[in-house]
């Protein structure tokens, strides 16, 4: 699975050949030849999803260290939280798990079901720490309220708009990590009180329940991006965050570390348009089989990372200046010619 993960998309016999031709060139095959494609999707049934996911538990962690250009703010790691979908097989049986998003193009349905994907990244090394998975018809808010399992103090955690609310805000904040939050264009946000850098105290309270009499205090800044005057940004951004000194942590150094975020975006190209294949469809008509090509790719995309980290370390150079697709074909030589020399 593997192996099919960092060839995509390649078929099943082309990634096996490549798999062992290493080894025929080193004599150790034998008599050995390369099994039916049938036998290799009984093994894949054999093998399903847990594994997979169990073995991205295991070695999904933070890898970047403070020397990581990028990855440390004032001694916070910085995360990031986001969500993006899969195009999986046109199958009856994914249509079922997954569901069909509307085509976005008036009445009609999307040609594919989708698999939506939340995901935990930290933005200095480009790694996902922690991801969960569902059909398309349950909202990214769902998805990214399981992540707080692998975030804690010490750690500074970047998310967009859509994601601010009292119950996903507290989910975080109760690991003891920090936030730093985009908000909505709707919310408002009342000054308790106003800091010298332009900053102010303020509350948000959820829109109902319990929590609605309990607000939360958090820090306000509002700046506007010039290259965006008159698009998106032309009525500025805020932003919120659990950091309230305003000394310790300027709204100005805040603002422009708010950028970090769209790494995670970066991330989702590397994953879905490098190592996937541009407009490639997982190709399981299964659930089962979908939920296992998706660890598998995110177990490449790890591993492919860290040997990044470790070139840029030994270099000397920031990780984002390391090519990525370059990194792949060279994973892909390696596992060829000199098999064992990568190994996710």
């Amino acid at each position: 699975m593997l192996g099919l993960a960092l060839f995509s998309p390649a078929p099943y016999l082309e990634v096996m050949r490549h798999l062992v031709e290493g080894l025929r060139g080193v004599g150790l095959l034998g008599n050995w030849r390369v099994p039916a494609k049938s036998s290799l999707f009984r093994a894949r049934e054999r093998l399903g999803s847990e594994p997979l996911r169990v073995l991205f538990a295991a070695t999904a962690k933070p890898m970047a260290t403070e020397a990581t250009p990028g990855a440390f703010w004032r001694d916070l790691r910085l995360l990031a939280v986001d969500g993006t979908c899969w195009d999986v097989a046109d199958s009856e049986a994914n249509e079922t798990a997954f569901g069909r998003p509307g085509s976005g193009r008036g009445a009609g349905r999307s040609a594919f079901p989708q698999v939506r994907m939340a995901a935990l990244v930290e933005v200095g090394s480009h790694a996902v720490l922690d991801a969960e998975l569902a059909g398309c018809r349950t909202g990214e808010v769902t998805l990214v309220a399981r992540l707080p399992r692998s975030v804690g103090p010490g750690q500074l955690v970047l998310a967009d708009r859509e994601f601010l609310g009292v119950p996903l805000w507290q989910a975080f904040t109760a690991t003891g990590a920090d936030l730093l939050w985009r908000v909505p264009a709707n919310r408002v946000l009342p000054v308790i009180r106003q800091f010298r850098d332009g900053s102010w105290l303020s509350q948000i309270r959820a829109s109902s329940g319990p929590a609605r009499d309990q607000p939360v205090v958090v820090r306000v800044l509002a700046y506007r991006v010039k290259e965006q005057a008159g698009a998106d940004g032309a009525d500025g951004y805020r932003l919120v965050t659990t950091l309230l000194d305003a000394r310790r942590y300027p709204a100005r150094q805040l603002a422009a570390l708010y950028r970090e975020r769209w790494e995670i975006e970066s991330v989702f190209a590397e994953i879905k348009t490098h190592q996937r294949g541009a407009r490639v469809v997982l190709s399981s008509k299964t659930p089962e089989g979908v939920r296992q090509q998706i660890w598998a790719h995110l177990l490449v995309h790890h591993a492919l990372r860290e040997l990044m980290l470790r070139t840029a370390a030994t270099r000397g150079l920031d990780p984002d200046r390391v090519s990525f697709t370059e990194t792949l074909r060279s994973a892909r030589r390696s596992v060829t010619v000199a098999p064992g020399s990568f190994s996710p």
